[in-house]
């Protein structure tokens, strides 16, 4: 029987024509830069973000690493958001791999950064201190896209203080969308960024870094040194190519059915949906510490896969259904009408 995934959109499987194209794709070793599948990626992520160049990764935590690393020296340092995926999930790498230091600071409830606490928090030019060299984002944050303007007041501050820009963008394209412009209105803002396509793009593995070719150039000698220079990586890069081609506009149906679910969840007694609106693709709820407890156990029983906790994260992606999110619907009214019961 089919489960019902919501745990992440990391968890797509490639479609049928996804992996005909992976089948079918012409190869070659990408050390040398003799792929010609993986060029063409590289040459279609670039032109989409409006980028002089780009390099494809084996994961999004490897693509932020490269930028990190090419970006910065041993003791600069980089600002970013206390949960943001490249200082709290990428295991420190910046840190262990490079001799980056972070400097976190508290996310707004909007997923920005106070731009006065990025002011406040960037070091003199002093011995004493590391150089404050980078300024990272990310874009969706926990399911919010930062607001257009933001982003260019953020640009005003970085260039004022001779900083570059980082954008993690593994999810830019949902971000896009919800703000309705072309994706090009937010890389414009960066020097470099990550897009990744193994999430709600679909594809099984892979992301991209995009840059200027002299960043590029520097973190394709990084990927060698941390391992990611795969060879007849074409299969790969197929998937990624179908990806950008023909997943990026269906997105708009993931946000359709995070809307309807969290419009269905808000109706539940027990479930308190977080407030600040459901944007893209991701659903938060909490509930008391009791029924987060058992909560989990509860879904899979009906085929349905969840992350446990107080505070749950409900994610949708191309292999969720209209139809599916009206039987998740259901199993957390059963729950919670169950738990009623006893």
């Amino acid at each position: 029987m089919k489960y019902i995934d919501l745990r992440s959109d990391t968890v797509t499987q490639p479609s049928p024509a996804m992996r005909q194209v992976m089948a079918s794709a012409a190869v070659g070793d990408d050390v040398y830069g003799e792929d010609p599948t993986v060029n063409r990626l590289e040459l279609l992520a670039a032109e989409i973000l409006g980028m002089e160049d780009a390099l494809f990764a084996p994961s999004g935590t490897q693509a932020n690493l490269l930028a990190l690393l090419s970006h910065c020296e041993r003791g600069d340092e980089y600002i970013v958001g206390q949960l943001a995926h490249t200082y709290k999930y990428e295991g420190g790498g910046a840190a262990v791999l490079g001799s980056i230091q972070p400097q976190p600071i508290n996310l707004e409830d909007d997923g920005t950064l106070d731009l006065d606490n990025v002011s406040r928090v960037i070091k003199p030019d002093n011995f004493h201190f590391a150089r404050t060299r980078l300024l990272c984002l990310e874009n969706t944050q926990a399911g919010k896209a930062l607001p257009l303007e933001y982003l260019h007041e953020a640009s005003v501050l970085a260039q004022a203080h001779q900083l570059n820009m980082h954008l993690d963008g593994a999810r830019i394209f949902n971000a896009a969308l919800h703000c309705n412009v072309p994706v090009q209105e937010i890389s414009r803002h960066f020097d470099s960024v990550s897009i990744c396509l193994s999430k709600g793009l679909g594809a099984p593995v892979g992301s991209l870094l995009c840059a200027n070719k002299d960043l590029i150039r520097r973190a394709r000698r990084w990927r060698k040194m941390l391992g990611g220079g795969m060879r007849q990586a074409g299969i790969l890069a197929a998937a990624g190519i179908y990806a950008l081609n023909q997943n990026i506009s269906r997105l708009v149906d993931d946000h359709a059915n995070a809307t309807l679910l969290a419009d269905g969840l808000a109706k539940i007694n027990g479930i308190e949906v977080q407030s600040n609106g459901t944007q893209t693709n991701m659903v938060f709820i909490e509930m008391s510490h009791e029924d987060a407890q058992h909560i989990a156990k509860f879904m899979a029983k009906h085929h349905i896969l969840i992350e446990g906790g107080k505070t749950i994260r409900l994610v949708t992606h191309m292999d969720i259904s209209e139809n599916d999110i009206h039987t998740v619907t259901e199993a957390f009214r059963q729950f919670f009408q169950k738990q009623v019961g006893q």
